[in-house]
């Protein structure tokens, strides 16, 4: 166990998510209340909308899904009366026995990047996750306070990487000066910080499952987010071809695939437990032909 996180009496998230996924299942749901399925549930677009919303889903999947995602965008758009919604989801899905993916994307430097490291991995916050979402993109050396604030706290990190949106190659994909891509070195960033450590790193990647072929080197020792499957065209059956050798650290993420099952909590629990099914064959099938090839 990390020295501090054990001071902490707290797993590292690493282990815990390992853990997570052998036992409940290799499946994050987000949580994305856009104003699209808030209409197609019934819902009204506003704090009364967006919080019968949250409810449902936080009831039919915290108590069995690994990993719960919600989008803070979707919340901070009603104010401060939506960030309190988006409180009360949080640790009421954490008490749950969900772990908590803030998908916040934030990055900056110096004493900004220190308060949303405060807001997300201080275990006094209000938001405080299991882990965040974060860009890399003013350079992997920004992260630092979140990595220290995530070490002590015994949190993680998804670093974006290969994202899913066809617009990100134009950075992600470019050529660094020493001679690997961006997405590359940020990789290779994570798996330095992960070196060493077992059963698994608390420092993941964002890395698409709609890529095809993610074409980097994947072995960082951490989680792999893959957002993707379901709306965006991919499906479970297209990890191994992404992932290859890692693909046993993947935590395929899907939203609007289980979502549009709402508001009925057994239909949305279906549709969660067909997603993880699914990824569950795909990955056994990947490892199984591997052994075989040997």
């Amino acid at each position: 166990m990390n020295a501090t996180a054990a001071e902490a009496g707290r797993e590292p998230f690493g282990a815990r998510l390992r853990l997570a996924m052998d036992t409940r299942g290799p499946l994050c749901v987000g949580i994305d209340p856009h104003s699209s399925l808030l209409h197609a549930w019934g819902l009204s677009d506003d704090v009364a909308g967006l919080t019968a919303f949250t409810r449902t889903v936080v009831e039919a999947l915290a108590d069995r899904v690994a990993v719960l995602k919600p989008q803070s965008a979707f919340f901070e758009r009603f104010g401060s009366r939506g960030v309190a919604v988006l409180e009360k989801a949080v640790a009421e899905a954490r008490a749950a026995g969900a772990l908590v993916l803030m998908d916040a994307k934030r990055g900056d430097i110096g004493s900004t990047m220190a308060a949303y490291a405060e807001t997300y991995l201080d275990k006094d916050s209000p938001l405080f996750s299991d882990a965040v979402t974060v860009s890399p993109y003013l350079g992997f050396g920004s992260l630092r306070p979140a990595l220290d604030a995530a070490r002590v706290s015994g949190s993680g990190l998804f670093v974006l990487a290969l994202t899913s949106n066809p617009e990100g190659a134009e950075v992600q994909r470019a050529t660094t000066a020493g001679g690997p891509s961006v997405a590359q070195l940020m990789l290779d960033h994570a798996a330095a910080e992960n070196a060493g450590v077992t059963p698994l790193g608390s420092v993941g990647a964002v890395v698409g499952a709609t890529l095809g072929e993610a074409g980097v080197n994947l072995g960082i020792n951490g989680p792999l987010l893959a957002p993707g499957i379901g709306a965006q065209g991919a499906t479970p059956a297209d990890l191994p071809g992404v992932f290859g050798a890692a693909v046993g650290n993947v935590v395929p993420s899907v939203s609007r695939g289980v979502l549009r099952h709402g508001p009925d909590v057994y239909a949305l629990r279906a549709a969660a437990e067909r997603f993880c099914d699914e990824v569950r064959t795909a990955v056994e099938g990947a490892a199984e032909g591997a052994d075989g090839a040997r």
